[in-house]
């Protein structure tokens, strides 16, 4: 039997306390408790674990919505044989998620469309499972963002937050190139990261080929420096791996 007031007090305290699954649930979980003749440990424990599950839940989902995914990619999903041999071959090392842990990069490089992109989303959306923070960027929104930030005086405050992700995904280096400016901005605070925190970069571009972005020689051999010490570099040179999957749905209509 429910004792109404008691219930509308415990709501009220659940409410205050930040207790969702409670305040829903709390009279079918008492009438269960009684049916089952619960003891009020098990109770406890029972209406306890419950809120730890939906908020972990409620955590994993927050995580993944603040990371910016422009859409939803997952690693299981890879089909490998459609992979460059480069990526089949070091997929499964990443998905251990071990390179976030030890502060390293992955650089993904290689012609448009083999993957590059749906590989650093699924590995993005795995690490906020996991329970690491994510940023989803692209390099020319990066540069625009760290621009208005210089104009608007509010760098320093953009650089906390910046480090405090555990992984940040910036997708799309060698579309577009950058005045001295924007080269200047993008090596600083992609060098902070360097040996600390990770960052995954896709580009289209070959190494040798990154001077026509930054445009100072030396500059960009020291940005390859930073980005590639003790990271991961994959050749993503190979045949579309999008265009494999356009065929294989037009095959299933």
């Amino acid at each position: 039997m429910i004792n109404n007031e008691i219930n509308e007090r415990i709501k009220i305290l659940a409410k205050e306390l930040k207790l969702p699954y409670t305040i829903r649930n709390l009279a079918e979980e008492i009438n269960e408790a009684n049916l089952e003749n619960k003891s009020y440990d098990s109770f406890l424990c029972e209406i306890l674990e419950r809120e730890y599950e939906l908020r972990k839940e409620n955590g994993r989902k927050s995580r993944i919505r603040l990371a910016k995914f422009p859409y939803k990619r997952y690693i299981e999903d890879l089909i490998l044989e459609d992979l460059p041999e480069d990526a089949r071959n070091k997929v499964k090392i990443f998905s251990t998620l071990e390179f976030i842990n030890t502060g390293q990069n992955i650089i993904l490089a290689g012609n448009p469309g083999t993957g590059k992109s749906h590989m650093a989303i699924g590995l993005g959306i795995k690490a906020c499972n996991a329970g690491y923070k994510v940023l989803f960027t692209t390099i020319p929104l990066l540069v625009n963002e760290l621009k208005e930030c210089r104009s608007n005086k509010t760098l320093r405050a953009f650089e906390k937050n910046f480090e405090r992700y555990d992984l940040i995904i910036a997708d799309e280096l060698g579309y577009i190139s950058f005045d001295k400016e924007a080269s200047e901005l993008l090596f600083t605070y992609l060098s902070l990261r360097a040996g600390r925190k990770s960052t995954i970069i896709t580009t289209n571009l070959s190494f040798e080929r990154w001077d026509e972005i930054f445009k100072d020689p030396v500059m960009t051999a020291a940005m390859i420096d930073r980005l590639t010490h003790k990271s991961y570099i994959v050749n993503m040179n190979g045949n579309s791996y999008r265009l494999k999957e356009t065929k294989r749905w037009l095959l299933e209509q």
